[in-house]
């Protein structure tokens, strides 16, 4: 029965499915994730079953072995695993700050009415979880609550490449919006961490890392891509801002958001090739997802155990519990009722094509939290430390617990969209793209009666 249109005059569909060449990008980019979250998952294993071993010395040893020196008087004299999350994930939040920028530049997400939805989820995805943490260690003290926003972080490694797995039949749209939500999730964790863990600023040197910074966006304006330039500016870059006492990896969105996206392919001409940001990301995904994030994650998620006794310890403490807690219920709540109450508040419905239990898996998924978790548990309380252990535990455990429950929810909705695919085949016209994208691009913008 077709509802009323003066009932719900006029209502505009959220994640509704986006262009085809969006739809084609999304999908190769979670055929790389998928393949960089099973080598994280692999480095996150190797470290901690060496951290438990009989050998476990040796690991702790090299992870806090001291590499560099004092150039200059630069403080460049850090352990292998300040460097693996300083200077390797400058290269992770580069990345990140490519996509940001082509998602709102040239990505369906150009249009306010699709980005405000992904930027509130992922506020709210980040909200909640910081006060159930809060909640849960007010009552420690001692700095206990410092910690606050390290359940507030999505990997979106380990989201992407779970997601790339299960969703084989899922509509292209949740896959598109859980992408956003964990790249805008990266931005706003960088941010947090550019504001509240960083406790002594060199005015100086932050004012001296604006000119390669500079410098380097003139250079990629211009269209440059010589790395013998582009690559001294960039860790000149790095260098000052690590010095100024903000986190290095601040450097990395910022080079990224000064590289220039092309709305089209076509605005360059039929030879003009992809454009910069196009190149720099197809140079460097598979460095970050296949090296910067694994070697991270081998250094960061080493954890000696300590047996039964030490992982009651640990899951007896305030601050693990209120990781688990933030990542497995807040992240969840905080996603899907932002959502909820977005299309609520607005004159807009849930897409045709999804439901409402589509959009709660995705929220569930997002609760998995590990590489920026694990790197502002070390922020707040210190490498190495025994509040440090507890968040590697916690932030473990969390994301292993919401991965299951999300991919037992999504599993289930996967079969149910395989069924309705394999009864109503979609054809493809002979330049390959599918008619229903084409029906889509063939109709007339505007707003979709309910």
């Amino acid at each position: 029965m077709t509802s009323d249109p003066r009932k719900h005059p006029f209502r505009l569909a959220v994640l509704s499915r986006g262009t085809w060449a969006e739809t084609t990008r999304v999908t190769e980019i979670l055929r790389k994730e998928t393949v960089g979250g099973v080598i994280l998952l692999i480095a996150a294993a190797g470290a901690l079953l060496w951290a438990n071993s009989p050998w476990s010395e040796s690991y702790f040893a090299l992870r806090d072995l001291e590499l560099g020196g004092q150039p200059f008087g630069l403080h460049l004299n850090l352990t292998v695993g300040t460097w693996a999350a300083d200077g390797l994930l400058a290269i992770f939040f580069f990345v990140v700050g490519l996509e940001l920028k082509r998602e709102f530049v040239a990505g369906d997400l150009r249009d306010p009415s699709r980005a405000a939805l992904p930027i509130a989820a992922a506020v709210g995805g980040m909200v909640v979880p910081a006060l159930i943490f809060v909640a849960i260690t007010a009552r420690v003290g001692d700095g206990a609550v410092r910690g606050w926003a390290i359940p507030t972080a999505t990997d979106i490694a380990f989201a992407v490449a779970v997601l790339a797995v299960i969703s084989t039949h899922l509509p292209s749209a949740l896959r598109t919006f859980l992408l956003t939500l964990a790249v805008v999730d990266d931005l706003l964790a960088v941010t947090v961490i550019a504001v509240f863990y960083t406790e002594d600023i060199n005015v100086t040197a932050l004012a001296l890392a604006a000119v390669p910074l500079a410098l380097f966006g003139f250079c990629v304006q211009r269209r440059v891509r010589s790395w013998w330039l582009l690559i001294p500016l960039a860790v000149a870059t790095w260098v000052l801002v690590h010095e100024s006492g903000v986190h290095a990896t601040v450097a990395g969105v910022l080079l990224g958001f000064l590289v220039p996206v092309m709305r089209s392919q076509a605005a360059g001409g039929p030879d003009a090739g992809p454009g910069l940001a196009e190149h720099f990301e197809h140079r460097l995904r598979p460095v970050s997802a296949g090296v910067a994030i694994p070697v991270f994650a081998f250094f960061a998620a080493g954890v000696n155990l300590g047996g039964v006794s030490g992982l009651a310890r640990a899951f007896s403490d305030p601050i693990t519990l209120g990781i688990v807690a933030g990542l497995v219920l807040g992240k969840p709540i905080g996603i899907f009722l932002t959502t909820r109450v977005l299309v609520a508040v607005s004159r807009a419905k849930l897409d045709s094509a999804l439901r409402w239990v589509d959009v709660l898996g995705v929220s569930m998924l997002a609760g998995i939290g590990f590489t920026v978790s694990l790197l502002i548990g070390d922020l707040a309380y210190g490498m190495g430390s025994e509040r440090d252990e507890f968040v590697k535990v916690g932030v473990l455990s969390g994301s292993l617990l919401a991965a299951t429950l999300a991919t037992g929810l999504l599993l289930t909705r996967n079969r149910a969209y395989r069924r309705i695919q394999e009864e109503e085949s979609v054809d493809a016209d002979q330049d390959g793209v599918p008619d229903v994208y084409q029906a889509q691009q063939d109709r007339p913008a505007g707003p979709c009666v309910d």
